[in-house]
């Protein structure tokens, strides 16, 4: 178990505030915030100039166990998780078979249970093939449910794609519906119109040109006018235009949306002038997109239409990445960095460090309802990171975790680097050494009551 520390002096960050503090993690939990802390029984972490911050809630990854352990898997993910920063995640139902029953998904709490060294959730896949079960279910005890990758199995699984269905589910369905919001259908036009003027070498830069801002736009309305006229508890996925953050509101506080959104890092990092670098690499689904809406992306963070980073972690194989356009998988490798990549943007002035735990650790709580995580808070679980702000280092193949081992961001030098991170009060990381003796648990969702 977890036994006893102090970290010393440390700058804590909150979402409102900060304070330099000691902390006192007893067990699974912080027992203490306060100055000049002693225990006999703890170890002592020096915090003197570094941050203390909660951990990091990643709301959206594919850890791609069970079925697609090849690329990535609960262990392997989970240590590049840790080392990052994060300390929990929630991953979507695009496994194969895909989650789309509760047996199914008990399974994969069952192997997160053996194998992931952070906290885990997992969302219930839907789809045309389960729409009727689930909407008999009793999904209240869940996290949510989704319709994220299910489109890479069949053509025709978007929810954005079948109003009647998306109608349907919106009616019936108490429980938070996070959709993938793309228009299948304007997207199949702009492929065939490239694959006219190209063949199958389309060049990776007219991809957000094939997944375009019409398609995004126009989907994200639909849904938000569906979900305006059912009540229902919507969350639209990794947003990707500065278009559509128009469509979110600021004026309620988080716990009081029924509409929410979520950004994810690389479309806060990248823009279209990448794909001449790194080509198919930043293949994503949906496209990163012009400088304008990396701006306006961040400019609705900053001001709370963004409710949530993510990183839509998604590995897959070099191989799998460099085939031309039409067969290079979408997706790529981002949750080892997202925290350092929020924190260049933090050194460039763009955020705040508050801004960043809020977005990043808090408000991934209170949106999927996650009891006692979240912040760095007495009474809660000690799911902590220890940053240091003035750490330059390169990412290089060599310090990558990821089980397909590369990232779009080698190369790149960062400012600030995780030193520390404890789960459940367990330090998993430190320096650079991933410690797999623990294991993380399954997300609590905070009693409807309470």
């Amino acid at each position: 178990m977890a036994g006893k520390t102090i970290i010393k002096n440390i700058q804590i960050i909150h979402p409102d505030r900060r304070q330099v503090a000691d902390l006192l993690i007893d067990q699974d939990r912080i027992a203490q915030i306060g100055q000049g802390l002693v225990d006999a029984e703890a170890r002592i972490i020096e915090g003197t100039g570094k941050y203390l911050l909660p951990g990091v809630i990643d709301g959206q990854v594919h850890f791609r166990e069970p079925g697609l352990t090849h690329k990535g898997d609960l262990n392997t993910e989970s240590k590049a998780a840790v080392a990052g920063g994060v300390t929990s995640f929630i991953d979507m139902p695009n496994t194969v078979p895909n989650v789309l029953s509760i047996e199914l998904l008990e399974e994969k709490y069952r192997l997160a249970a053996e194998k992931s060294l952070a906290n885990f959730g997992f969302l219930l896949g839907v789809n045309a093939e389960n729409l009727e079960e689930v909407i008999r279910l009793d999904t209240c005890g869940l996290l949510g449910v989704t319709d994220d990758g299910l489109y890479f199995t069949q053509k025709g699984n978007l929810l954005a794609d079948n109003a009647a269905i998306m109608e349907r589910l919106f009616s019936n369905c108490p429980a938070l519906i996070a959709i993938h919001s793309e228009k299948e259908q304007i997207i199949e036009e702009r492929e065939a119109f490239y694959r006219s003027q190209y063949g199958e070498e389309v060049p990776a830069r007219c991809h957000p040109m094939i997944r375009s801002e019409e398609a995004c736009v126009r989907a994200t309305q639909q849904a938000i006018a569906l979900a305006e006229k059912y009540q229902a508890r919507l969350h639209i996925l990794h947003l990707s235009t500065a278009a559509e953050t128009a469509f979110f509101r600021n004026d309620l506080p988080l716990s009081q949306k029924r509409i929410t959104t979520e950004v994810s890092v690389h479309h806060l990092w990248f823009s279209d002038a990448d794909y001449e670098r790194l080509g198919n690499l930043i293949k994503w689904n949906p496209a990163i997109k012009t400088e304008r809406d990396r701006q306006g992306l961040l400019e609705a963070l900053l001001d709370d239409r963004i409710d949530l980073i993510t990183t839509d972690h998604a590995p897959h194989t070099l191989e799998e990445k460099q085939r031309p356009y039409f067969r290079s998988l979408s997706g790529a490798p981002m949750i080892q960095h997202s925290l350092s990549v929020l924190l260049e943007l933090h050194h460039q002035g763009r955020i705040g460090l508050e801004k960043i735990v809020e977005k990043m650790c808090y408000n991934p709580s209170v949106l999927y309802q996650i009891a006692d995580r979240g912040l760095v808070k007495e009474g809660y679980y000690a799911d902590l990171v220890i940053v240091d702000l003035d750490a330059p280092w390169t990412v290089q193949k060599e310090n990558i975790l990821y089980k397909c081992g590369w990232s779009p961001l080698e190369g790149t030098t960062f400012k600030s680097r995780v030193t520390h991170t404890f789960v459940n009060g367990n330090l998993v990381f430190e320096n650079g050494q991933v410690f797999d003796q623990y294991r993380g648990r399954a997300l609590e969702k905070i009693h409807p009551h309470s």
